[in-house]
């Protein structure tokens, strides 16, 4: 009897993850999901969206400092790291053999980057691709290279 490895599917953008596993007939389902506390929120709402000012010596004239970082992309940085924390944990309780990693490429470097050596060992896969929208059942096509179709025989 072949052993059944636990796989662990990441579905993650920068606002949202879920964790999907397979059933023993392959079936995809959605063990848990994660949303960003700051996904919906505008700019100005995570903290001012206007430049700073600056004067110059000697100068009445006024020049605008760029901001260094968007508040956004800061926020979808913290985030990923607030996934690859959960797949961290995940790996360290033992809760999966194999993971596979789909997140668009910003995303998904991100994540990675922040795995501890226990989860990274375990990656038999990543996608490059935005399927955070994608329901369970429409996910096999995309995953098909690490998950076997469903089997309807019962078997």
């Amino acid at each position: 009897m072949p052993h059944y490895l636990r796989l662990l599917i990441v579905v993650a953008d920068g606002e949202h993850a879920r964790f999907v596993r397979a059933k023993q007939d392959n079936a995809l389902y959605t063990d848990a999901a994660f949303d960003s506390a700051a996904a919906h929120k505008r700019s100005s709402d995570l903290g001012s969206d206007h430049p700073g000012a600056s004067f110059h010596t000697g100068s009445t004239v006024r020049n605008s400092i760029a901001p260094e970082h968007d508040l956004h992309d800061q926020e979808k940085e913290k985030f990923a790291h607030y996934v690859a924390k959960e797949i961290n944990e995940a790996a360290i309780a033992g809760t999966f053999d194999e993971l596979v990693i789909v997140a668009p490429a910003h995303s998904l470097n991100a994540i990675r980057a922040a795995l501890d050596p226990a989860a990274e060992t375990k990656i038999i896969g990543t996608l490059a691709k935005d399927l955070v929208k994608t329901p369970d059942h429409e996910l096999q096509p995309h995953v098909s290279e690490w998950v076997r179709a469903v089997d309807r025989s019962g078997h």
